[in-house]
């Protein structure tokens, strides 16, 4: 498995519509999940306003720096996924969202990308100076809490939101 996370640029245009269009399809049709949530909330077809909004340099009340990573598969030059990499926690965050939202586009799912990309992210975490990550998922997610686990991830508590939905919030310790 020749995965490494990049920073995304002009020359991967491409293979991030391929990736983007792919996960668009798959929600529309199956509700899949769209986490990363940094990935959609920008239309990549103005790809230099794109590029621009994809991280949060500028902390506000809600909202604090990020870092966005792209997972790319070497040898097949496609992007696999993507990580959103919240600098440090808010309120908010602290109870709903985590340090690190990740997801892995729907025809390479339950292949061992999505362990392999927290495992990488959670190197970028270190550099960022954070010693312990918070990751959420719903409880219904079992690949992504199995993703989570694998890599350290230690269950604190569950909670249900106001739609009724069960989330796990998983620390993991970095030494």
């Amino acid at each position: 498995m020749d995965v490494r996370l990049i920073k995304l640029t002009k020359e991967y245009y491409a293979q991030l519509s391929e990736m983007i269009d792919e996960w668009k399809s798959d929600h529309e049709l199956n509700q899949g999940n769209r986490s990363p949530w940094a990935i959609f909330k920008n239309d990549y077809h103005d790809f230099d306003y794109y590029l621009e909004n994809l991280e949060n340099n500028e902390p506000t009340d809600e909202k604090v720096p990020d870092s966005v990573y792209f997972l790319l598969d070497v040898e097949r030059n496609i992007l696999l996924g993507a990580v959103n990499i919240r600098h440090y926690l808010n309120d908010h965050l602290l109870q709903f969202g985590g340090h690190i939202g990740d997801g892995i586009r729907p025809s390479e799912r339950k292949k061992g990308f999505a362990t392999e990309m927290i495992r990488l992210s959670l190197i970028e975490c270190k550099k960022l100076g954070i010693q312990r990550v918070l990751m959420v998922c719903d409880k219904t997610n079992v690949g992504s809490a199995k993703s989570i686990i694998k890599n350290g991830g230690v269950l604190e508590n569950e909670f249900v939101d106001e739609d009724g939905k069960t989330h796990q919030r998983y620390w993991i310790e970095l030494f």
